[in-house]
């Protein structure tokens, strides 16, 4: 069993439920009752096409009892069930849902279909922040920095998140 964290981003639809659909479908895959979520944050699109509408974005971290690309496998299932075109061919388009892999528990993979922890996660306040709000003291394989110290290190032209919600997801 290892812990991992999702960074879920959506800004097409209803873009809150479609984190509460997500969290929804990651359910079953929970090894225990370990479940935390972050608020839900407003940011501006960054690295997409000119005209993105504004994403929301959140982390949720749980235990889980397979492989890191059984549960690749299953993030791309999730965004495909919610509608992500998988086949588009537009680097970082408007999409319904995406589910990334932060980290899976101490592991460290570098192949062409995954690489974890997640390669620009350092660089990107939408999902450090969010991180470090509800696993502020973990650290990542291979720092030696918690991840609230790699947040107060961040030198990104990001503007501020907007915090949208907490408590917006609970299981049925």
């Amino acid at each position: 069993m290892h812990e991992v964290a999702i960074a879920l981003g959506t800004n097409l639809g209803e873009r809150l439920q479609n984190l509460i659909a997500a969290c929804s479908a990651f359910q079953p895959l929970r090894a225990s009752d370990r479940w935390y979520q972050s608020s839900v944050y407003a940011t501006s699109p960054v690295g997409c096409p000119e005209g993105s509408p504004d994403f929301y974005n959140a982390v949720i971290v749980f235990d889980y009892s397979g492989s890191p690309e059984e549960l690749l496998s299953e993030c791309k299932a999730i965004e495909q069930q919610q509608g992500r075109d998988l086949k588009l061919n537009i680097t970082n388009a408007p999409r319904p849902i995406d589910a990334d892999i932060l980290y899976f528990g101490a592991h460290t993979r570098s192949s062409e279909s995954l690489t974890i922890p997640h390669p620009r996660m350092l660089q990107r306040r939408f999902v450090l922040e969010p991180l470090a709000e509800i696993r502020p003291d973990h650290q990542l394989p291979n720092a030696t920095l918690s991840v609230q110290e790699l947040l107060l290190q961040l030198d990104s032209a990001e503007p501020p998140l907007t915090h949208i919600t907490n408590n917006w997801y609970t299981e049925a």
